[in-house]
């Protein structure tokens, strides 16, 4: 008999995610197992292929994994292009009017040329459900290119027939949902930068984080469990991609204990929601 995926103990995903994987860039997956109060951290994973991301999602289950690119698009978007009333229609909408990722960039653009300066990239409601902080609009498409993240991440997951819950039923024993490093550094360190750079500043940032982390210093009350070796690897990366990938790993397992993993009553058929929001 196959385990059931709401124990709370199925094999965990935190998945830092990149649009774009590549030896220099790729997609980093932190694996897990939730042990009562404690998130132990079993292994890193580079995956420098979308190939790679797609098998890691074809994986058998039980496995519950917190992603980190959105699973939805704002419903003003959606709906002034009719792209569909729930999650699958409008990925799939997307690709078909899109059939490469520029012409998703085009398609924003020329919605947001018609529109008043500050409200061209605007947010879903989760994206600003967050004390102290808000996530960047799944419109952007340059800079931190969100936009590209969706467009590449949540077709793969549709492609692969996971199941996220509250937007779409797949396989009950691959459960993937939206995870969001950034809500719970800003817990842990506020608005202290601890990635992409060598700084000194930036080093104790990630040292301070893991320290948090590993201590159970949050309102999530899990413990992050490290070897010596793993906390030196994330605290040395100066990417940050690893310790994002622990972050996201810490939220599914959260999930995982939780009621509805941890999601509103009422989520938006197209827009989604963002764990621990």
């Amino acid at each position: 008999m196959k385990a059931d995926i709401s124990s709370p103990t199925p094999r965990l995903l935190g998945v830092d995610f990149t649009s774009a994987p590549s030896r220099k860039k790729p997609i980093t997956v932190a694996h897990g197992r939730l042990q009562g109060s404690v998130v132990r951290l079993e292994g890193m994973e580079e995956l420098p292929t979308v190939e790679g991301f797609e098998s890691l999602l074809r994986q058998a289950g039980p496995w519950l994994g917190g992603f980190d690119f959105p699973f939805g698009l704002p419903r003003a978007f959606v709906e002034s292009q009719q792209l569909g009333q729930d999650a699958d229609t409008v990925i799939a909408e997307v690709h078909r009017r899109c059939p490469q990722r520029m012409a998703f960039r085009a398609l924003v653009d020329a919605w947001g040329q018609g529109r008043p300066a500050g409200q061209r990239l605007i947010h879903r409601v989760a994206d600003q459900a967050m004390a102290g902080i808000s996530s960047t609009s799944p419109l952007q498409t340059r800079y931190v290119p969100v936009g590209f993240m969706y467009y590449e991440g949540f077709s793969r997951l549709v492609k692969a027939h996971v199941t996220a819950p509250a937007l779409r039923q797949g396989d009950p024993q691959r459960v993937a949902l939206e995870a969001y490093p950034g809500l719970l550094a800003h817990e842990l360190i506020g608005h202290r930068s601890y990635k992409n750079h060598e700084g000194p500043d930036r080093l104790l940032a990630r040292k301070d984080m893991v320290d948090a982390l590993e201590q159970g210093r949050t309102r999530l009350q899990l413990r992050l469990k490290l070897t010596h070796a793993q906390r030196d690897a994330l605290v040395d990366d100066a990417s940050g991609d690893r310790l994002d990938a622990a972050l996201c790993l810490v939220q599914a397992a959260w999930a995982a204990t939780q009621p509805r993993h941890g999601l509103p009553e009422s989520v938006d058929p197209v827009e989604g929601w963002i764990l621990t929001a």
